[in-house]
């Protein structure tokens, strides 16, 4: 079992940390059930196989992702998430990627879990 985020500025930290290390597993446990991913502007998926396939496409480019936490923003246990983040190389078939964004994520806490995601939104308002 993972350890639980108790603050919400290292939720989107852990999600570059375990990105990183190509925990899919990791990444997983920071979403509570019923999470909304948005991997592209204005089309979200749901379900756990339906996030864990669009994570897996990320995972899939090889390359590293960098985090900045912008701003959090709590209350009574609901929250929203705003980063900064990067990912930008060669990918597995030789082309360069250079792939940003600014997410506005909104997070839940719980005793048991800490920080989890509940609207997982890379791309923000694009």
């Amino acid at each position: 079992m993972t350890t639980p985020i108790t603050a919400l500025d290292q939720l989107n930290l852990a999600f570059a940390a375990r990105f990183n290390a190509r925990d899919l597993d990791g990444l997983m446990a920071l979403n509570r059930p019923g999470v909304v991913f948005v991997p592209a502007p204005g089309q979200p998926v749901t379900g756990e196989a339906g996030v864990r396939g669009a994570l897996e496409q990320f995972l899939g480019l090889n390359l590293p992702i960098t985090m900045t936490v912008r701003q959090t923003f709590e209350s009574e246990g609901v929250g929203l998430a705003i980063a900064d983040w990067t990912i930008t190389g060669t990918g597995p078939d030789g082309s360069e990627i250079s792939l940003a964004g600014t997410t506005a994520d909104v997070a839940v806490y719980s005793e048991e879990h800490g920080w989890r995601y509940a609207v997982d939104n890379p791309f923000g308002t694009a």
